[in-house]
């Protein structure tokens, strides 16, 4: 069965490509003939992921689904939010800037509770993830979270966005078994494997292949 996934981004392709599993002719926005950037233009995700998806499905008439993420900062009010690809600014994905800005932020609330003598504020966070199902022309939603805590520096060179500043607080050991993150790895510094396994899309995904699953 053939479905297509609103994005460039190839390792989220390959991630939905190996959750969906056999059975599934899974496209890529370009290859289903969409190659211009998809409007972002919703005040929250479910609204992003959702135009995104329609997008997509009236220009190509093809069943598809489509993902937008967040990351929430509980020290910077859930910020950057829905404004998670572009916090740093521009038109661009430049993860490199946002992340220097996200650190920046958060170390200049940190010097500010210091100087009032107050303890330094939590640094939680969570990723969420809503992906948008269209099929048949009906509309789905699945979601995900993952919650965990942003490291003081940038740490590893895998994955992609925000992973070398995310720290979740449990990882799958050897056997697959999710136990808390001793060592404070980021998602940059684990296995893409295991990063799959507990990633905020990874858990919308799965919902929505449980789903399919049944259809």
């Amino acid at each position: 069965m053939k479905i297509t996934f609103a994005t460039a981004n190839l390792g989220k392709l390959r991630e939905a490509g190996e959750i969906l599993g056999e059975g599934w002719e899974l496209l890529s926005s370009a290859e289903a003939g969409v190659t211009e950037d998809i409007p972002e233009n919703g005040q929250t995700l479910k609204e992003n992921s959702l135009a995104k998806a329609e997008y997509l499905y009236k220009a190509t008439g093809l069943d598809c689904f489509a993902d937008d993420t967040g990351l929430e900062v509980d020290m910077l009010d859930g910020a950057p939010g829905v404004h998670t690809a572009r916090y740093a600014g521009g038109e661009g994905h430049d993860f490199q800037a946002n992340m220097d800005k996200l650190l920046q932020d958060m170390a200049a609330k940190e010097r500010l509770a210091a100087e009032k003598g107050k303890a330094a504020p939590s640094r939680t966070a969570r990723f969420h993830s809503i992906v948008t199902l269209i099929l048949g022309g009906k509309t789905y939603f699945f979601e995900g979270t993952l919650e965990g805590l942003i490291a003081d520096a940038k740490a590893g060179c895998g994955g992609f966005g925000y992973d070398p500043v995310f720290i979740p607080f449990a990882i799958p050991d050897p056997e697959g078994i999710l136990v808390p993150n001793t060592r404070n790895l980021t998602l940059a510094e684990i296995p893409e494997e295991d990063k799959n396994a507990i990633s905020h899309r990874g858990s919308a995904l799965r919902a929505m292949a449980a789903f399919l699953q049944d259809k």
